[in-house]
């Protein structure tokens, strides 16, 4: 072995050999903790550091193979709430998704880095009540495959195929296929799908 290799190889073990022992493990904790819940989770999946479910009652937690939750990743599923996700999705860092009816998300989606997901909006008008006594709206969540959010977005309505989030977005209604959005509330600035599948007025 050359100086070259020997100098990598401190390197090399740390982030090339443990990690894929610890993301078994992380799976196996996963597993003996939630034995009251639907949890499967798809070998061979990467579950990096703070990779966190909590599902106190019975719900459902799935994932295709090769998902990739990098660190940080906090998922919290109300009763008979369903979090299911397709191939190959990315979680980059620090994402929380707060679920009490559905998500569902696609193959290979992608998600910045401190994203949040939620289905449920606070109710706050009546000026009477605490707004923690109001309750919430809910609706169930659809990211379809290839959409990617970027960094520090919240999202709390559905995202179309191939769809892209800008940075700091907070997306409040549905986000059709193929259209670039941006802002907060976010608004679709640009569709650069397929021509016979434009959104009217777009």
């Amino acid at each position: 072995m050359n100086t070259d290799a020997l100098r990598r190889l401190p390197w090399a073990v740390r982030h090339e050999k443990l990690p894929p022992m610890a993301w078994t493990l992380r799976r196996w904790g996963i597993a003996a903790t939630h034995l009251h819940a639907d949890v499967r989770i798809a070998p061979p999946a990467r579950l990096g550091p703070g990779f966190s479910l909590s599902i106190p009652e019975h719900a459902t937690f799935v994932t295709g193979p090769t998902c990739d939750f990098r660190r940080g990743f906090v998922c919290e599923i109300g009763p008979g709430g369903v979090v299911e996700m397709g191939t190959g999705t990315v979680f980059t860092s620090y994402a929380l998704v707060q679920i009490s009816t559905s998500l569902t998300i696609g193959d290979r989606c992608v998600f910045g880095q401190s994203v949040m997901i939620a289905d449920g909006n606070h109710r706050f008008r009546d000026h009477t009540r605490h707004l923690l006594d109001q309750g919430y709206d809910f609706r169930p969540i659809r990211i379809e495959d290839g959409a990617v959010v970027m960094s520090k977005c919240t999202i709390v309505a559905s995202i179309g195929r191939g769809a892209v989030i800008g940075a700091n977005s907070v997306v409040t209604r549905d986000i059709p296929a193929y259209c670039l959005a941006v802002g907060s509330p976010a608004r679709v600035v640009e569709y650069f799908g397929p021509e016979d599948q434009r959104p009217a007025g777009l």
